[in-house]
């Protein structure tokens, strides 16, 4: 019977351009996102301010006039850094979410906390069942999040 409702929902949502996101983790919850068939969105950068379809940096981009969280990673900062190598792998953090974000649709997934407490949306960010954000991990630029941020920067 659940599998029943569960695919009556997403052929619903589907007809209407809209799909439901599958959950991923253990504490994750479907929202809705744009189909498979949207066309790919150019996302920009900006650093500063907001908009639309832009990438902030490594952890924190803007869809649609909504700013969002990465809410699986924790990425170098960049405005500012608080030291070289911390500036340098935020950029390459940067560049590689734009890349990744402009590659085609992506599917966003709404976690147990919704928002941080800056009010941005956190979301799970996949393109098909895979995350971009353990995408980032693998290839260095960001951590799993952890619950708390941690420094990029060597100790002295």
């Amino acid at each position: 019977m659940r599998y029943l409702l569960e695919a009556l929902l997403i052929g619903t949502a589907a007809a209407g351009g809209w799909m439901l996101a599958a959950p991923s983790g253990p504490s994750a919850r479907p929202v809705a996102a744009a189909a498979d068939e949207a066309p790919a969105r150019e996302f920009r950068f900006c650093h500063t301010g907001g908009g639309r379809d832009c990438v902030v940096d490594g952890d924190t981009f803007w869809m649609d006039g909504q700013k969002i969280r990465v809410a699986d990673i924790d990425a170098p900062e960049t405005h500012p850094a608080r030291c070289p190598e911390e500036a340098r792998l935020g950029e390459a953090a940067t560049r590689r979410l734009q890349a990744l974000l402009s590659a085609g649709p992506v599917t966003l997934v709404t976690p147990e906390r919704a928002t941080d407490r800056y009010g941005r949306a956190l979301r799970i960010v996949t393109r098909g069942g895979k995350s971009l954000g353990e995408q980032l991990v693998a290839e260095g630029l960001a951590r799993r999040w952890t619950g708390r941020r941690q420094p990029w920067c060597a100790t002295a």
